[in-house]
C-alpha cells in the first residue's frame, strides 16, 4: 500500500498524518458541540490546535514504525471526548459525531486529489500522493465497525439490540482485537483494496 518509502516520504508521512488526524478529531469536536455537547469545549479540544489532539507515541512514533515495517501505518490521536447522553438525536447524534472524523479524512483525500491537479511542483506532488493516500487509509481504518472505533458508532445506532450488547461486550478489548487484525495480516487485503477502489474513484 505504502511500500519504497524514502526519508524524505516519512516525513510527509509524518506531516499528513499529524495534520489529518488533528482536523479528524477537531471535527468530533465541533460535531459533538453543534449537537450541544459541551464536553470537548469544556476540556479545550475545540481547536484544530495539533497540539491539542497528538500524541507522542500513538500519533507520532507508532505510526512510523509501523508505516517501516509493515508497510501500513498504525495510528491514533487523542480520542475527543464526549458524551453521547448529552447530544442531540441520541444514538444518531452519536453517530453523526463518530462519523464526522472520517469523513473528514475523506474529504482532505479528495481535496488533495484535486490539488493534484493543479500543482506543478515534482516534490508537492510527491507530498499530495502520501497526502491522498494516508487520508483514505485513515477513512478506511476508522469506518471500520469494531469498537471503539468510529465506524462501530454508526453501526450502533441502526443495530439491533442483540448487536448493541456485543458490541458493549467487546468495546474493553476492541484495540486489542484491531491491533491483532492488523498486525496478523488478517485485514490487509480488505484495506488494500478499498483503499485501492477509493484512490480510484477519486477526481
Amino acid at each position: 500500500m505504502l511500500s519504497q518509502l524514502s526519508g524524505i516520504d516519512i516525513v510527509y508521512a509524518l506531516i499528513t498524518i499529524v495534520i489529518s488526524l488533528s482536523i479528524h478529531e477537531a471535527m468530533h469536536a465541533y460535531a459533538a458541540h453543534a449537537l450541544g455537547d459541551t464536553t470537548a469545549q469544556d476540556m479545550g479540544r475545540l481547536s484544530l490546535n495539533p497540539l491539542k489532539h497528538i500524541d507522542p507515541l500513538t500519533t507520532v512514533i507508532m505510526p512510523i514504525v509501523t508505516l517501516i515495517i509493515f508497510k501500513f501505518p498504525i495510528l491514533a490521536a487523542r480520542p475527543v471526548p464526549f458524551n453521547p447522553d448529552r447530544v442531540k438525536y441520541d444514538e444518531f447524534g452519536a453517530a453523526i459525531v463518530g462519523a464526522a472524523g472520517p469523513l473528514t479524512n475523506l474529504a482532505l483525500a479528495i481535496i488533495g486529489a484535486l490539488a493534484i491537479h493543479v500543482v506543478s511542483s515534482v516534490a508537492l506532488l510527491d507530498f499530495l500522493d502520501i497526502f491522498v493516500t494516508l487520508n483514505v487509509v485513515i477513512f478506511i481504518f476508522n469506518i471500520l465497525p469494531i469498537p471503539p472505533l468510529d465506524g462501530s458508532r454508526v453501526l450502533y445506532a441502526f443495530a439491533p439490540e442483540p448487536v448493541q450488547n456485543v458490541m458493549r461486550q467487546i468495546e474493553p478489548y476492541g484495540l486489542f482485537i484491531v491491533f491483532a487484525l492488523v498486525l496478523s495480516g488478517a485485514l490487509t487485503p480488505l484495506l488494500g483494496s478499498l483503499n485501492n477502489d477509493i484512490i480510484r474513484l477519486l477526481p
